[in-house]
């Protein structure tokens, strides 16, 4: 009888390996690459455009956060958001996407800029820092980018919100747009007061996105938010702020409305 069980058990974990083939496209490539500022290896995910190849056009880059999320069912951990199905489909203007796997344990320490009394975290500082320092420059170095802040993004949900807006914020000189999805600035409200005293090029964009059935009070910081941007200058066309009846904190949500958000920041 334990035999028996023994090989359903076989079975079983066969027809699983069969069931989570990657779904990531052939455009997806993984990279490992060194992080002095983090004192670490990152694995980095790159969706390079399907006339890349074939072509001497230079792109815009999207450096995005939580990459085990955006392209493979796999390695997703509750679904994935399809970026590279959604860009393959389009006929042309399509982006370089940059996707940094998050640090599992370390995610909270490297997405939060400030640390929290009760969450720990603040380690956004160096996790930028890796960006701008040591990846963007490698990226533009190895493919052919435009490298300007125009056409350079930060993109990010919950977490990865918070830090993407957090990265415009602190250098736009050398990141010009964000999207922005669900951003936990309830974790870090020290980024009011940041934006408060910052001086934002009126060049920025910032394509925000909530549902009314994430936390309490994600609308209500969202539109504080957006009103704080109103006062520093940032003008209306440059922000929009995408609030969905019924959305929930998930990547269902998430990845329905990364298409409507690209458009928008291109």
């Amino acid at each position: 009888m334990k035999l028996k069980y023994f090989h359903l058990l076989i079975v079983l974990i066969f027809l699983t390996k069969i069931n989570s083939q990657t779904t990531a496209s052939k455009q997806v490539i993984k990279i490992n690459i060194d992080s002095p500022e983090l004192h670490t290896d990152k694995t980095i995910w790159i969706y390079l455009p399907k006339n890349y190849e074939n072509s001497k056009t230079r792109f815009p880059v999207i450096y995005m956060h939580d990459a085990q999320n955006l392209f493979d069912a796999e390695s997703a951990y509750a679904g994935e958001w399809q970026v590279d199905e959604y860009l393959g489909g389009l006929a042309n203007n399509e982006s370089i996407i940059v996707g940094i796997e998050h640090g599992n344990e370390k995610r909270i320490e490297e997405l939060t800029p400030y640390k929290h009394e009760k969450h720990g975290g603040g380690n956004g500082n160096a996790y930028m820092n890796f960006i701008k320092n040591t990846l963007k420059p490698h990226i533009d170095q190895s493919y052919r980018t435009k490298p300007e802040a125009e056409y350079t993004t930060l993109f990010g949900s919950s977490l990865g919100g918070l830090i993407s807006f957090y990265g415009v914020i602190k250098y736009p000189e050398v990141f010009g747009k964000a999207g922005v999805f669900s951003p936990s600035f309830w974790i870090n409200p020290e980024i009011y007061d940041f934006v408060k005293s910052t001086e934002i090029p009126k060049s920025s964009k910032f394509y925000f996105l909530a549902g009314t059935n994430e936390s309490e009070d994600m609308v209500k910081d969202l539109e504080k938010m957006t009103a704080l941007l109103n006062l520093k200058g940032v003008k209306n066309k440059n922000i929009k702020s995408n609030i969905v009846e019924g959305g929930k904190h998930n990547e269902t949500f998430w990845s329905a409305y990364f298409g409507e958000a690209y458009q928008w920041l291109y």
